[in-house]
């Protein structure tokens, strides 16, 4: 990666970029921390130095010549959680203050640790820099001491999850209050009066309609399977309404509808198409249970589960968006996944939705009149996702369940306990040094408790 930040106004006579060798940094961090500063005694490499993981970021001059740099990467050893670290940030003092180049590092660290699916990002920060770090949004967490030196703990807010939620839920409280019946507000399913079916309603993003219309048909059985799964109902029955400019491009939404499902084994008992007109679709799915699991149904100190499938890929053109746990799958293992919380009869449950895992659980913290912690590193995710990714993307067959629940095979999913609910409102995220986050501060959909 080059010219990470290149030319802001005009022309700039520096640009940052990912160093590929780090013997300049390394001289100047021992000119400026070992023998200007005496912060160290002989060198200040350590073991983040070793960690292959670990990436430098530079500022050059127009001819080469290194003026400063900045290290981030993952905080522990292990797999990588989305904490990460930033330091060892160092300007010649030669070149330091008037060009802005060590704000400059600073900003270009904190994006690409966000870029990396970093969830949370911190620097301890010699405590003469407090006052600058400040400026550029940080937070200060405590004082702390380096070699008998007094810094500062000081972390970069990552709002990635609250920004999720916010833009795909948070409107939902004043436009559709007082439309579910009361114990199911906010649920993925409505059950049908007097009966012992279940309702279920989605529509799929135009956009994705119009990019990929097979997928856009197959997603349009999974979220509607999905949804009935959450409420423990067995799929009887499905319905669509597909909108598309011309036949041939409706033929290849109902495709993917049909493929699915026949998959999953759940009849189409009918729809409407509409030819001439801008895609669309959407579909209701129907299932029966005589035992609704409710989204709202958890209480503080109840366990929260994650059930998913780990299976699959990133669906192309939707990298760190959509994971394709299900298209691979045959009908017995999609049916398996789709009985599992009518098997396990927990008190609460939601399928993940787009608001991903951390979104998902604060909309069933929300319907249970309380808030929730999610443990980070107890979280069942893929190889190859970002946690920041992971608890923000659409992970195909996920449920999250809450309180006593009975002894219920998973496969092909994976199930682990990963969090609580607690007292409050909101998500946190909890760390493996016991550190808690703000995820998102507040309830998701302003609906309020079920």
């Amino acid at each position: 990666m080059t010219d990470l930040v290149p030319v802001l106004l005009g022309s700039a006579p520096w640009v940052i970029e990912q160093a590929a060798d780090l013997r300049d940094y390394h001289r100047l961090r021992r000119r400026v921390f070992v023998e200007d500063q005496g912060l160290f005694a002989g060198t200040d490499l350590d073991d983040r130095d070793d960690d292959p993981r670990t990436v430098v970021l530079v500022a050059r001059a127009a001819g080469g010549e290194l003026l400063g740099g900045v290290r981030v990467g993952p905080a522990a050893a292990g797999p990588d959680l989305g904490w990460w670290v930033g330091g060892r940030l160092v300007v010649d003092p030669a070149v330091r203050g008037a060009q802005g180049i060590g704000p400059a590092l600073v900003r270009a660290a904190c994006a690409y640790a966000e870029n990396a699916g970093a969830l949370r990002f911190d620097a301890t920060v010699q405590s003469r820099r407090e006052r600058m770090f400040r400026r550029l949004g940080w937070e200060t967490i405590r004082p702390q001491s380096v070699n008998g030196q007094p810094h500062f703990l000081m972390r970069w807010p990552i709002g990635r999850l609250a920004a999720l939620a916010a833009a795909t839920k948070n409107p939902l409280g004043d436009l559709v209050r007082g439309l579910a019946p009361a114990g199911f507000t906010g649920d993925d399913g409505a059950p049908v009066p007097g009966s012992d079916l279940i309702a279920a309603c989605d529509a799929i993003l135009p956009s994705m309609v119009e990019r990929d219309p097979d997928w856009a048909g197959w997603c349009a059985v999974l979220v509607n399977v999905n949804d009935l799964a959450a409420m423990g109902a067995e799929p009887v029955g499905l319905l669509n309404a597909v909108g598309a400019r011309d036949a041939a491009f409706a033929a290849r939404i109902l495709g993917g509808l049909r493929r699915a499902a026949d998959a999953y084994g759940i009849p189409v008992l009918g729809g409407h198409t509409q030819l001439g007109v801008p895609a669309s679709l959407s579909a209701t799915a129907l299932g029966r249970t005589d035992h609704p699991v409710p989204g709202g149904g958890g209480r503080p100190g109840h366990r929260v589960r994650l059930t998913a499938d780990l299976g699959g890929r990133w669906r192309p053109g939707y990298h760190g968006r959509q994971w394709d746990s299900t298209s691979h799958r045959g009908h017995a293992e999609l049916r398996a996944l789709q009985a599992y919380v009518g098997a396990a009869r927990p008190e609460a449950a939601k399928d993940v939705s787009m608001a991903g895992i951390a979104g998902t659980l604060g909309m069933l913290a929300e319907a249970s009149g309380c808030g929730a912690v999610l443990d980070v590193a107890r979280v069942p995710r893929p190889e190859g996702a970002s946690m920041g990714d992971w608890l923000s993307c659409f992970p195909g067959f996920a449920m999250l369940t809450t309180g006593d629940q009975r002894a219920a095979d998973p496969r092909p999913a994976v199930t682990a306990g990963c969090g609580e609910l607690v007292p409050g409102q909101g998500v946190r995220l909890r760390w493996p040094d016991g550190e808690l986050t703000d995820a998102i501060n507040s309830g998701v959909t302003g609906l309020g408790t079920a």
